[in-house]
Order: structure tokens, then sequence, then C-alpha cells
């Protein structure tokens, strides 16, 4: 099978990465300071220039009805940049859980205003006790008569304190359902990642709407290949950076880039962010298609990528000297996302299979 990129999905890439370079690098911010908003103005020309919000959602809900794949195209794009904007919790996973439960009822109700980009809407998926576990979620749902009342407690809800609707998964009759919460009581946490925004939702006899049971696999298979092409795209910013830096960076007279011990580690990198690279399409493309063996390579690429960018952000902090280690400098920014990715959706760890395909970068 011989896999390539269509002219237009090239041609969506490069449109997507003149946009968001246009507006720079990430904010480097003092530790423990996250940003209350994001970058309207880069959200609204995804939205409205580009049609990036849309992609994934049929014409029928207002999208542009192309599928995943391209989703997935402007995702690695923004992890290039460590992009704050809420589009992974809101444009992938939220879209994606929508569609999954075949309620048309939802569809019609949610969708055009996330293709539109005038709505941000949340997934709260982990716990405290079960982490991102698939089921079995101690969030649980009752019927009220009228409706439905929510009780317990999510973590690590992505833009969960900045969202204008929260879907929450809860266990409702003995198996896990999707619900509709429009003024939840939201709190907004410092995660380890600073440009990944995170809050904890509280749900004390909370009224919500059911919106059908999802294949909840479906929904942790897209997590992770969005998580996987998000790495992808920043490991292979912050090599070249890495890369570029060590040509004017100089020891004993010369460049340190030129030390053959050094091009032998970078050299690694290279063959781990390609071989990631390679997964991650390969995966993408299954998850997008609904393949058979969609589950077992989301899986992989989560493990491998994540895993891979890691490699390369310590290495790359490394490479950097004493810069690499200040708080003006964007290298932790990296370290700190590429650590808290490998936590991010659960941990897919392959072991020792895993870490051998993500290479060996120091």
């Amino acid at each position: 099978m011989r896999f390539a990129f269509t002219e237009e999905q090239d041609e969506l890439r490069e449109v997507v990465r003149r946009l968001v370079d246009r507006r720079g690098g990430p904010e480097v911010r003092e530790p423990d300071v996250v940003a209350e908003g994001f970058d309207r103005e880069v959200w609204a020309q995804l939205a409205e220039q580009v049609g990036a919000h849309s992609l994934g959602i049929p014409e029928e809900f207002g999208g542009g009805g192309f599928s995943l794949l391209e989703t997935l195209i402007v995702v690695e794009e923004l992890g290039r940049r460590l992009s704050d904007i809420p589009f992974l919790g809101n444009v992938v996973l939220a879209a994606e859980a929508v569609l999954a439960t075949g309620d048309r009822t939802a569809c019609e109700r949610l969708l055009p205003g996330i293709a539109s980009g005038e709505q941000v809407v949340s997934l709260a998926w982990a716990e405290p006790e079960t982490g991102w576990a698939h089921d079995g979620f101690r969030t649980t749902a009752r019927s009220d008569g009228d409706g439905w009342l929510l009780d317990g407690r999510k973590v690590h809800v992505l833009d969960g304190a900045q969202a204008d609707t929260v879907l929450v998964l809860a266990t409702a009759d003995g198996r896990p359902a999707l619900f509709e919460v429009v003024e939840p009581e939201a709190t907004a946490t410092t995660p380890l990642d600073l440009t990944r925004r995170m809050a904890e939702i509280h749900l004390h006899h909370t009224p919500a709407r059911l919106l059908g049971t999802p294949p909840v696999q479906r929904i942790v298979d897209v997590a992770a290949v969005a998580l996987a092409a998000e790495s992808v795209g920043a490991a292979q910013r912050w090599l070249r950076e890495t890369v570029e830096y060590t040509k004017m960076r100089t020891q004993f007279g010369r460049p340190i880039g030129s030390f053959q011990a050094l091009k032998h580690r970078l050299a690694d990198c290279y063959v781990a962010v390609e071989s990631a690279r390679s997964l991650s399409y390969a995966a993408s493309w299954s998850v997008s298609t609904q393949d058979e063996r969609a589950s077992e390579l989301a899986a992989m690429a989560k493990s491998a990528c994540t895993e891979a960018y890691y490699a390369i952000a310590a290495e790359g902090v490394q490479l950097h000297g004493g810069i690499g280690i200040t708080w003006e400098h964007e290298a932790h920014l990296h370290l700190k996302r590429a650590h808290a990715a490998t936590q991010l959706f659960g941990t897919h760890r392959l072991g020792a299979a895993g870490r051998r395909f993500a290479g060996r970068c120091g």
C-alpha cells in the first residue's frame, strides 16, 4: 500500500503552517502562570478563513464534510508552535464524541457552533480515582423524570473553565453515557504543561441532558492519534531549532554541532521523529477510516510519538546549554508538554518495544 497525502491536504498543511508561524512561538511565561484566555485572532482565522474547525464535521451539521485525517493535519501543525487554542479538546474530542453518539438532535444543536468557532465545548473524561479509564466511571447519572442529575468529579478537563458547554462521560444504568452540561461548576487548575489549560468539574445534583451511549473506545482512539500528531509536529520543530542552535553555539573555538558525538545524538533524534511520524500517519489513517487495527495502531502511535518527543525535548534542553534551563527560553515548555503528553489520555505504554521504536536520544 502506498500512503501519500493529496495535493489538497498538503495545501491545507501549508496554509495552517503559514498562519501559526505568523503568530510566532508560544508565549514564554514564569512557572505556575497559566493564561486564562487564548489567541482569539488565530482561533477566528482558523475557523473563518481556513475552515479548520469544520473539516471533520459532516456538511449536514454545518461542517466541511471532510474527515478526521484532515483535522489531524491541523493538529500536527498547531503542535509545531505549541499553540494554546482549545482545538484538541473542542474541535477534535468534543466533536468526535458528539458524532459517536449517533444522536442527530445533539449533532444539530452542538456541531454547528463548533464548526463555526462560536462555541467552545469540552469533554470531561478523567476522574481522580480511575484516571483515564474507558468505563466504570465514578460519576453517576440518575433520572429525575424530566431529565438527568449528575454527581461526581472530573479532572484534567481541557479548557473546562473557558468552555460554553461541557460534555461529561458518566455511568447511567450501569453503562457509559455522554451528557451535556451547560453551566458546570468549573475550577481552573495549574497543570505541568503551561500551554494547556485544564480544570476540575464538580457535579452535585447537576442538571444534564443525555446525548447517548457512544462507543468510548472510539473516543480513546481519536484522543490517542490526535496527541500523537501533535507530538510529532512539536518534536519536528524542536529538533530543527536544536540543530540550528548547535551550529551557532561554540566550544573550543568551533560549533558544537561539528562534534562527532553530538552528530550521532542528533541523528538518533532524527530517526526517532521520522519513525514516529510514519506511525502517526498510519494510525491517523486507520482511525479516520475506522479500520480493524485502529485501536492497536492508535495506542502504538500515542506511546511511540509522545516518548520520542520527550526524548527529543530533553536532548534539546541539554544541547541548548545554559539558556535551555531559563524561564525566558521555550525549552522548558517543550519539556513540560512532552512529559505531560506521555500521561494525557492514559499512558498507552508499550514497554521496551515502544521505547526501542521511539529511539534512543540521549
